[in-house]
């Protein structure tokens, strides 16, 4: 007994120094096994260094790295099909076979092959784009297209509240169910937390299909914490699709007292893009469900009818992928830009190949603005957001906080010719940790929109000039370049 207490007393003088030596050989994991970006692994050697007694749990929870894991499950034939609709269209654009109707995307001819080629995103012309930049506009709309719903609903949301609206999308859902239409819910556990476990249990009584995308096999200790579907997709009868950056709540209408007017953008398409919607949904989907289902089954390479003529690809990223396919676009369309970037984020935490893009576009002359919120909703995030966009407005970009409530838009429109609507944000985390999903639009008519909804805007904004940004309290500056510090593991 007097050794095992000799034993005990040992472990516990000793603690630090234990678990500082335990993590030596998980330090060197991180080094020089896992092969992460340079900046990824200073962030995690720091958190081993100065916390060595929670980083090994810090990083059993965060640090995980599922790039080299095969997540998504596929049935043969919808991978040859899939296959064979990719080289297809591949042998198409390097035969110069595609005719653009409209005629300025043509020099956008090898963006269109990039994300064709890496993000298996098929090009398709036959769009219409209905833009959204309000919650009622959007959630209204949405619920007209759930009533009048035939065959399926699929849903797929990172956030929804335990409020009116999401109890009213859930009662929506509900009927529908109760007509016989296959409604299937996937909501992501992390950013769901909110939500009471018999939140649906109405909906399921009805014949509809929820599942959580991650959840937690242990109570209150999820390890896959860190990854999380940031994803918002609605696919109604395979025809109608919803893509942006409103999840399901009351804050989303601009009834919160914290944030008031919700400002957001949020495509409502149709045409071919819609069954690449609906091919997204059904990966996470047969990822997080027992209740698996088959592409085929939902029409996924049939073509739809002609409803515009707007081209369109749907371009999705997550951290299963070695290539960071939405990443690459926004570089993409930097590099692309003559005249005009305008940018709307609410995180701004780019990495370095991101950061030289848009250095290279403002000393090329071409006006880049950026848009962020003007009060922050994570204070850490926005502390590291505020850190780069010194380097950027010292060459030139403008800058503007959005005062008249919170700015949640992700949207990039360059030289008003092409642009990306979606749930990416313009940070490390997005581009690396999250499941997103973007539509890259390519007309002029819907770009020039986007262009004139970013001025409007502009009237709703105090520009922040570089004065004003090196005039920043030495307390302000401490703490941005802390953050910034562990940006890469925000």
């Amino acid at each position: 007994m007097v050794e095992v207490e000799k034993i005990l007393m040992f472990i516990y003088t000793h603690l630090y120094t234990i678990i500082t030596i335990l993590n030596i050989p998980l330090a060197i994991t991180v080094m020089f096994l896992e092969r992460r970006n340079i900046g990824v692994t200073w962030a995690w050697l720091m958190v081993l260094l100065f916390l060595p007694v929670v980083g090994f749990a810090v990083y059993l929870l965060f640090g995980q790295n599922l790039s080299k894991r095969k997540l998504y499950k596929i049935g043969r034939r919808s991978r040859i099909m899939m296959a064979a609709l990719i080289e297809n269209q591949r042998k198409d654009f390097l035969e110069n076979h595609i005719t653009f109707t409209d005629t300025a995307m043509a020099e956008y001819r090898d963006m269109i092959f990039m994300n064709l080629s890496s993000g298996y995103a098929l090009y398709s012309q036959n769009n219409s784009v209905d833009i959204f930049t309000n919650g009622t506009d959007k959630f209204e709309c949405l619920f007209k297209d759930i009533e009048q719903a035939k065959e399926s609903i699929h849903m797929m949301y990172y956030i929804v509240q335990n409020d009116s609206l999401a109890r009213r999308m859930a009662e929506a859902l509900t009927r529908k169910a109760k007509e016989g239409v296959q409604v299937r819910f996937l909501y992501d556990d992390i950013g769901s937390h909110h939500l009471n476990r018999h939140f649906f249990d109405g909906l399921k009584a009805a014949g509809g299909q929820v599942s959580a995308f991650f959840p937690s096999k242990i109570p209150y200790l999820n390890f896959r914490v860190n990854y999380r579907n940031h994803r918002k997709l609605v696919i109604i009868d395979g025809v109608i699709g919803y893509i942006g950056g409103f999840n399901i709540g009351d804050e989303y209408l601009g009834i919160d007292r914290r944030f008031g007017f919700w400002r957001d953008t949020h495509l409502r398409l149709t045409g071919n893009s819609v069954q690449q919607m609906q091919s997204q949904f059904l990966l996470d989907w047969n990822l997080a469900s027992p209740f698996m289902i088959r592409g085929s089954e939902h029409g996924m390479f049939k073509e739809a009818e002609e409803s515009g003529d707007v081209g369109i690809q749907i371009v999705s990223s997550g951290p299963n992928q070695t290539l960071e396919q939405i990443k690459n676009a926004y570089i993409k369309m930097i590099n692309s830009a003559k005249v005009s970037i305008y940018i709307q984020t609410p995180y701004f935490i780019p990495d370095e190949s991101l950061m030289d893009a848009l250095k290279m576009a403002v000393l090329s002359g071409v006006d880049v603005r950026m848009m962020i919120p003007s009060k922050p909703d994570h204070k850490m995030v926005y502390l590291a957001s505020f850190s780069y966009l010194g380097d950027l407005m010292e060459q030139g970009m403008k800058c503007y906080l959005y005062e008249k409530g919170f700015m949640h838009a992700k949207t990039i429109v360059v030289d008003g010719k092409v642009a990306s609507v979606g749930t990416a944000n313009v940070d490390i985390r997005s581009f690396k940790l999250n499941f997103e999903v973007n539509a890259v639009i390519y007309d002029t008519n819907t770009a020039t929109r986007l262009k004139d909804i970013f001025e409007e805007d502009m009237l709703d904004s105090r520009e922040l000039t570089y004065e004003a940004y090196c005039n920043r309290s030495l307390y302000q500056r401490f703490k941005e370049s802390c953050t910034r510090l562990l940006s890469p593991i925000l």
